[in-house]
């Protein structure tokens, strides 16, 4: 995040990305997400004149505490909201700071082409401050209605956009083509194979159906692993632990054999960071562990603010022992987009 006095539109946004790693309701960050979007086509002077004027503040979507922001950024200062909030989020999310700093990437993202809450530019601004120097775009597969999922035609113009944003990087930051594609009931993928083979990342995932028995679940896993265009195991065991949606237990599997697959056929088991989901359990994470697997740690991230999440799954990767090495988001980018070519 930049620090010292900034432009309005800045203030607005990294407000919203505070507000976001805090999980905060989510009228209350698109509040800022709107004042930001609603001034940021104005000039310097123009905004000036529209504050000093009263319009700004008859403005739609310029509520009381957006028109403060916006008055103290054209003042030259830090706005005082973002001044408290930079203050009680200066401390780290969770205690795996020494491996959440060899995190270089994150593999599993939503923007608002599905159910994200925010641009892909504006995910990828946030993934850049934050430091990553890799980003899976990883929206949902057509299965999932309720998430606006993208079909083949959706998808291949959101791949239009991703080589857009690579072509105008200084080269410092890769934004990866990806999805995270349903494991349908059949143990088949969402998505056509050759929309998956024009894709640098697979995250497959199941969301339906949770409480299936276990040999129906286990089959269908193993579907899903044994697809030659799988790189990661999302969410594997579905459970919901806190959180607005309340409370979800684990999907029952054979998770000896899972892990097995995953580690026969390169698949990483995901290690998702996400506060209410914490999957897989720890008791689930040394079973893969000892089954050889490799991690990816993820943030599942749909706002900008919860890119952070990473800190979380961090913090349960090391209590559990995983040792560096095994996490493919620690890897630079040449060794990842090498293995994940192999896979």
């Amino acid at each position: 995040m930049q620090d010292g006095p900034m432009d309005a539109v800045n203030a607005l946004n990294e407000i919203a990305f505070w507000l976001e790693r805090e999980l905060a309701p989510s009228f209350k960050v698109q509040a800022f997400r709107k004042a930001a979007e609603t001034i940021s086509g104005l000039n310097l002077d123009e905004l000036n004149e529209r504050a000093r004027d009263g319009r700004l503040k008859r403005t739609k979507g310029i509520g009381s505490r957006s028109f403060e922001v916006v008055t103290q950024a054209l003042e030259g200062r830090v706005p005082d909201y973002l001044a408290d909030l930079r203050q009680r989020s200066a401390a780290p999310l969770a205690d795996g700071s020494a491996l959440n700093g060899l995190l270089r990437g994150d593999l599993h993202t939503h923007s608002n082409w599905s159910d994200g809450g925010s641009p892909i530019n504006l995910m990828v601004a946030a993934a850049r401050s934050l430091g990553r120097e890799y980003l899976a775009l990883t929206d949902h597969s057509p299965n999932l209605k309720i998430a606006n999922g993208l079909s083949a035609e959706r998808l291949s113009a959101q791949l239009d956009v991703v080589a857009e944003i690579n072509d105008d990087d200084d080269g410092g930051f890769r934004l990866l083509a990806g999805i995270e594609v349903d494991i349908l009931e059949d143990g088949t993928l969402d998505q056509t194979p050759e929309m998956l083979g024009r894709l640098d990342v697979v995250v497959a995932s199941i969301h339906s159906k949770l409480r299936s028995d276990r040999r129906t679940m286990t089959a269908r896993m193993l579907g899903g692993i044994h697809d030659p265009h799988t790189n990661v195991l999302g969410h594997c065991t579905g459970r919901l632990v806190q959180g607005s949606r309340g409370t979800r237990p684990p999907s029952e599997f054979d998770a000896r054999k899972v892990f097995a697959a995953c580690a026969e056929n390169n698949v990483a088991v995901e290690i998702n960071s996400r506060p209410e989901r914490q999957d897989p359990p720890d008791e689930l994470i040394k079973l893969a562990l000892d089954a050889d697997c490799l991690f990816s740690i993820d943030s599942d991230a749909h706002a900008p603010g919860q890119l952070d999440f990473l800190q979380y799954g961090a913090e349960r990767a090391a209590a559990n022992g995983v040792p560096e090495d095994r996490i493919i988001t620690t890897w630079r980018l040449e060794k990842l987009l090498a293995w994940l070519k192999h896979t």
